[in-house]
């Protein structure tokens, strides 16, 4: 046991961010899972458990749990529930890789979500389709707001990009977005109508963070200056005294030579990505060659 949960943890920090947010929904399914089981096995309900972490349709029922909107795009109801929004995470989520940073994907992760919801809140207690019970008995949970801001992200970057589908074949990118947000547009009378209504709050914010970041301003550079705090209090190394300052004193000449030569080498390698982009931007995802998508890769992970 002791050698699976290593295993994990290595997988954990080797893996890129597309298999850190797997992990955390992941882990945070089975925990809360477990959790209700146990409950179940007192006769107790693990409801009021939940609806800590869900997030209300009422303002009142926000302003008393307000971290809720941050919490609910991590739970998921049942086991269809999350294997579609993880299998969607990590097709979507790999594939934005191409084209965006790791950071600009875990910040459009929760930038989506947190769209999502306030769509969602703002919705239920604007329009008269959703009466006050609805509105103080409804919560939503799911990543499907959050994968749809990556989704719709990715296509307005990269519209034509080729999408294989299982019994469909190949589909360009912006169809199957467009698809998927007709499909909410179509269902927001629905049993669900809560969830649809989020997923457009997160396609909308996957469309303004790309739409921004193609202009230069990237509109979730606040979601990562927090997230980085906030990992950096778990991490080990960080509480560590940083030991003092050593001075080397050397042939000066050397080390302008190695100045000189590191410069050189990491300008070569941001002229390649700058021409790499270049080409994308002209002629597609289709014209690059193996190692120009390795070397796009590779560099969207640092």
């Amino acid at each position: 046991m002791g050698n699976i949960i290593t295993d994990l943890k290595q997988v954990f920090k080797r893996g890129n961010i597309v298999t850190r947010l797997v992990f955390i929904n992941a882990g945070v399914f089975v925990v809360t899972s477990l959790l209700s089981v146990f409950l179940v096995l007192f006769n107790r309900s693990a409801s009021p458990m939940l609806l800590f972490v869900e997030l209300p349709a009422s303002v009142s029922g926000f302003l008393h749990q307000p971290w809720s909107l941050i919490t609910y795009m991590f739970i998921h109801a049942d086991v269809l529930h999350i294997l579609f929004n993880m299998l969607w995470l990590y097709w979507f989520g790999t594939m934005s890789l191409y084209f965006f940073t790791g950071k600009h994907l875990r910040g459009v992760y929760v930038f989506g979500g947190i769209c999502g919801g306030l769509l969602y809140i703002l919705s239920y207690n604007i329009f008269p389709y959703f009466s006050q019970a609805a509105v103080y008995s409804s919560h939503i949970a799911g990543a499907s707001a959050s994968v749809l801001a990556i989704v719709t992200a990715t296509a307005y970057r990269e519209p034509n990009y080729p999408v294989r589908l299982l019994l469909v074949g190949v589909v360009r990118l912006k169809y199957l977005a467009l698809f998927a947000v007709l499909a909410d547009l179509l269902l927001l009378t629905s049993d669900n109508a809560g969830g649809h209504i989020s997923h457009l709050g997160g396609a909308l914010a996957g469309l303004w963070f790309a739409a921004s970041l193609s202009k230069g301003t990237d509109i979730t550079a606040w979601i990562n200056v927090i997230s980085d705090g906030v990992v950096s209090l778990f991490d080990r190394k960080s509480w560590r005294r940083k030991p003092k300052m050593k001075v080397h004193y050397g042939n000066g000449r050397t080390m302008r030579e190695k100045d000189y030569d590191y410069n050189a080498r990491k300008k070569a390698q941001a002229d390649e990505i700058d021409r790499i982009l270049d080409k994308l931007k002209k002629s597609g995802y289709g014209s690059l060659t193996t190692e120009e998508k390795k070397s796009l890769f590779d560099s969207s992970k640092r």
